[in-house]
């Protein structure tokens, strides 16, 4: 587990260093002066990171699915091998499929207004800016949706019931809250990415609008890189343990 959360760690890092300092200047300076490389290359970032973030997920949803449902056999399934072959795929795939949209946007002629409203360049505001034909690539966005956010969702939602069915043969009521525990931090963060992802990208524009875009855009682009952390630290009993002694031993003293 620990493998594949420095992997999502970094994928975090990435993803937040990508928008954070640009939005800060936004909102300092009320506005923000970007290239259209630098507005390319930014959306790039952005799509590989959160795509990568996507199939980690998939992968660890699967790691707890052998944790829970095959515990004995879990270390000789899970090996080093299978772990670095899961994580490797899951960078170099999402290499792949983002490729194809940055083709395909770099290949737009912006020649209109050049004023994005919002607080990076997504790919909404962006190909509203473009004077060319866009049709071929909004088609690409809701094609790659599936292999990227639907796909990956409904193997986390199998995971997770054949999760909860062995839950529920476990007969004492500490195994079942240890079982519980050991995917409750996971399940919290998918929850939240995988709606926030869902919503943006998979729903027709026309449903959400603008502003409800930029609102969920800072769930997944803010919120849940700081929630990672948070939420899989808080299951650590050494943090844990050290966080009581900071918040209530200096008090007993």
């Amino acid at each position: 587990m620990y493998f594949f959360l420095s992997h999502l760690s970094f994928c975090d890092t990435v993803f937040s260093t990508n928008i954070l300092p640009n939005m800060l200047q936004v909102i300092i300076h009320e506005g923000s002066r970007l290239s259209v490389a630098g507005c390319i290359a930014q959306y790039h970032v952005f799509c590989f990171s959160a795509t990568t973030e996507s199939f980690l997920l998939t992968v660890m949803s699967y790691d707890r699915y052998l944790a829970i449902c095959h515990p004995l056999r879990y270390s000789a399934i899970m090996s080093l091998s299978l772990q670095v072959l899961l994580v490797a795929s899951s960078w170099l795939l999402s290499l792949v499929v983002t490729m194809t949209s940055l083709v395909l946007i770099c290949r737009l002629q912006f020649c209109g207004p050049n004023v994005i409203d919002h607080f990076f360049c997504d790919v909404a505001p962006l190909l509203e800016l473009s004077c060319s034909d866009t049709s071929l690539v909004k088609i690409e966005i809701y094609v790659c949706s599936v292999p990227i956010v639907l796909f990956p969702f409904l193997f986390i939602i199998g995971s997770y019931i054949s999760i909860f069915l062995s839950i529920v043969r476990i007969s004492s009521t500490c195994g079942r809250q240890n079982a519980f525990s050991t995917c409750s931090s996971h399940l919290t963060v998918v929850s939240l990415y995988y709606g926030t992802l869902f919503t943006v990208y998979v729903v027709p524009t026309s449903i959400s609008s603008l502003n409800l875009n930029k609102i969920l855009s800072l769930l997944y682009t803010v919120v849940t890189p700081l929630f990672n952390p948070i939420v899989y630290s808080l299951r650590n009993q050494e943090i844990k343990s050290t966080l009581g002694v900071q918040l209530f031993g200096r008090h007993r003293y």
